[in-house]
């Protein structure tokens, strides 16, 4: 044995001595920190095992031939049960290491996504986005032009984890390249469909809603590439609409088009966008019907646009006993009244 082995057969035959003699809760402390130094030392449970038996023999006057022999039978089943063991460890290990690098990819994406306030006195804005795992399939934009019209969009990439994450940094880097200059919905759309087609997997689609508001002439424009479809809020007869939009998703054909629509927004109204992480919620065990959603908001409408996103996300959150089912991103614009 070297010098390391002969340290731990002494120590290892100290403390058992000690706890045969006594009995003693203090011997069973030093056990205790002795398995510590056994990980250290990186020994294996047949080892351990095998260790345990030679000082039994060392100390002990004379053991039973039954008592040796069963000790063949457990450094065999501890042989077996320590290469599992070490399995167990190295999968442990590298799911930490993947962790880690998932909570740095995590926090990477929450930096494509844009942050700062919107100077439109006339606008009242709110967005929450919440991932369902640590990485979101979920996009939402938003961004003044220097003509100073308000471009605001919600995505959904369908697939989950990292794959659909990358996609949503293609995206981001699509949409800072495309509205530089501030160009209408349609367009916008099809030129993001081209670069989706080109650049994901075939069985990976993404769904866009994208509209601009111009303050000049109080009208909102927006087009839809499959997307869920959201809301527009009328103050005057106090009505929500849907916002049905034709288009296909992004990436299944490079020559798509997307019909435009556009309305007046008068004091008062709202657009909602939202991903179907919102609608696919579940309320007493049932999928939300989309009057719930605009009831919600109805109730709300005294508050803030973000007060009111925030608590809808809160409430239907606790529904869910906290545990979300899909990633959830809400969006309303309002124009002030």
């Amino acid at each position: 044995m070297d010098d390391m082995q002969v340290s731990m057969y002494q120590l290892y035959k100290n403390m058992l001595t000690s706890y045969l003699q006594n009995k003693s809760e203090h011997a069973l402390y030093h056990a205790q920190q002795f398995s510590k130094q056994m990980m250290e030392q990186d020994m294996s449970p047949e080892e351990t095992v095998s260790l345990h038996l030679s000082v039994f023999q060392d100390i002990a006057d004379e053991l039973p031939e039954e008592v040796t022999d069963s000790f063949d039978l457990l450094l065999e089943v501890m042989i077996g049960y320590g290469l599992a063991y070490r399995e167990h460890q190295s999968l442990r290990d590298r799911q930490q290491e993947l962790e880690s690098e998932l909570n740095v990819a995590a926090q990477m994406q929450r930096t494509l996504l844009p942050d700062a306030g919107i100077n439109l006195d006339e606008v009242d804005f709110g967005v929450v986005s919440v991932p369902a795992g640590k990485m979101s399939g979920d996009y939402y934009h938003y961004d003044l032009d220097d003509e100073g019209n308000l471009a605001i969009a919600v995505a959904d990439v369908i697939g989950k984890g990292v794959p659909a994450a990358m996609s949503m940094s293609m995206i981001k880097y699509a949409m800072d390249t495309l509205t530089d200059k501030q160009m209408q919905p349609g367009y916008v759309l099809e030129s993001l469909n081209r670069v989706v087609e080109r650049n994901i997997d075939d069985d990976m689609f993404i769904t866009m809603m994208y509209g601009v508001y111009h303050p000049k002439n109080s009208h909102f424009y927006f087009a839809s590439a499959g997307h869920e479809p959201g809301f527009f809020y009328q103050s005057a007869g106090d009505t929500f609409t849907d916002l049905e939009g034709r288009g296909l998703v992004l990436g299944v054909s490079p020559r798509m088009t997307y019909k435009e629509y556009d309305f007046p927004l008068e004091d008062g109204d709202m657009v909602v966008f939202l991903s179907d992480g919102v609608t696919e919620s579940r309320v007493d065990g049932e999928f939300i019907e989309r009057d719930q959603i605009t009831n919600m908001i109805r109730e709300r409408l005294d508050l803030p646009a973000q007060e009111i996103v925030d608590e809808i996300y809160q409430q239907l959150e606790k529904a869910q006993e906290f545990q979300l089912r899909d990633d959830f991103t809400l969006m309303i614009l309002r124009r002030k009244v």
